[in-house]
């Protein structure tokens, strides 16, 4: 791979990495913090949404990002004929 080639590999996968958190910020943060009186008043399950998501919410979100992320990657090896 070429300096040119792996320089733009790095700044797409450092460009999806800083979409991913911010992601993530927006719904930890967010939505467990910021929001919770707002999202207070639905209930999901029983629950307060503001409650859910700062106990639940926010995990389920990470663990899909991860999925995301190794899908995306995967794409971005494959672009750059890196992968296995």
């Amino acid at each position: 791979m070429n300096k040119e080639a792996a320089e733009a590999y790095w700044k797409e996968n450092i460009s999806l990495i800083l979409k991913l958190l911010v992601v993530w910020f927006a719904v930890s943060y967010g939505c467990g913090i910021i929001f919770i009186d707002e999202l207070n008043a639905i209930t999901f399950g029983g629950f307060k949404l503001g409650f859910w998501f700062a106990q639940q919410g926010a995990i389920y979100v990470f663990l899909v990002l991860i999925f995301v992320y190794a899908k995306k990657m995967e794409a971005i090896e494959e672009k750059y004929d890196i992968h296995e």
